[in-house]
């Protein structure tokens, strides 16, 4: 892992930019290492890491620090990566407002929930990563001026990345029977949000996607970004498939209105940190975080 300060230290214009990673689990491990020519540079210092259970980070090589010292962590920092997953993100919503001066969204399916979306929405600085999805800039135009009447995105994985606590002992056993050269099971229809409900860790990129095909400017403000991204939600349409020949996160997305039919297809390749996780999560996070730093 690339090395960082261990005192924190507050960014200021011209000086090295502070962050906090929520989390520091396989997406905040690889952001860092994707970050080391900043870091070693000087254009960056990772102030903390938040996490739920320090004794499961002692080979950190940042400060960790509980939830109960978040708010300390991230006042003054000058850019919060989020990357703990959708019920992180429930947990602190409501108190980033107040302290935080940038937040980077990964668990982007939390949007999903109008209450902790209003309060993501009143972050100033809030970046929305698209998980370096190819073709969410061509959508988000489209969209822009009304081009889109339609939107799908459908989702294979092999069964096990699948399998729920709520599902049925019958639901469970199908997942579990599938063997390669099976058909793909269809394990959910509908929309994002309740995409987002049954299956949190997996369809992150479905409420991207509504995000990207909004058709709000991004100086809009919250109460208006926040109703584009409700009709967006209720417009998408997701379909996630257990494929028993699939050995990458598959997503097939189409898009069409009087701006034309736009098909993407894309398969990503794991994080050799976490198989469960995409390797492009980081990379993209780490685009994010570079263009902020240009702006900064």
């Amino acid at each position: 892992m690339a090395a960082a300060a261990a005192d924190p230290i507050e960014g200021a214009a011209g000086g090295p930019a502070s962050i906090v990673l929520l989390g520091h689990g396989a997406i905040g491990q690889d952001l860092l290492r994707l970050l080391a020519p900043e870091i070693g540079r000087g254009e960056l210092v990772v102030r903390a890491a938040i996490v739920r259970d320090p004794s499961e980070h002692d080979d950190a090589e940042v400060p960790i620090v509980t939830a109960d010292e978040a708010a300390e962590a991230i006042d003054g920092c000058d850019l919060l990566v989020e990357c703990a997953g959708v019920a992180a993100v429930r947990e602190l919503a409501d108190g980033l407002a107040p302290s935080c001066r940038a937040l980077l969204l990964t668990s982007v399916g939390a949007l999903a929930e109008a209450p902790v979306r209003d309060a993501l929405l009143r972050v100033p600085g809030l970046i929305v990563t698209n998980g370096a999805i190819g073709g969410f800039d061509v959508l988000a135009a489209a969209a822009g001026a009304d081009g889109l009447d339609e939107v799908t995105i459908r989702t294979r994985k092999l069964a096990g990345a699948l399998q729920r606590p709520w599902m049925s002992a019958d639901e469970r056993a199908r997942l579990a029977a599938l063997r390669p050269g099976d058909a793909p099971l269809t394990v959910f229809a509908g929309d994002p949000v309740a995409a987002i409900e049954r299956f949190p860790a997996n369809v992150n990129v479905a409420v991207a996607l509504a995000w990207a095909t909004r058709g709000c400017p991004p100086a809009a403000p919250p109460a208006a970004q926040s109703a584009a991204l409700e009709r967006s939600l209720r417009r998408v349409r997701v379909e996630l498939l257990a494929d028993p020949d699939a050995r990458r996160s598959q997503h097939e997305i189409v898009a069409s209105g009087p701006a034309g039919r736009f098909a993407l297809s894309l398969e990503s390749a794991p994080s050799p940190s976490n198989p469960r996780t995409s390797a492009l999560t980081a990379m993209s996070l780490a685009k994010d975080v570079r263009a902020w730093l240009a702006r900064r």
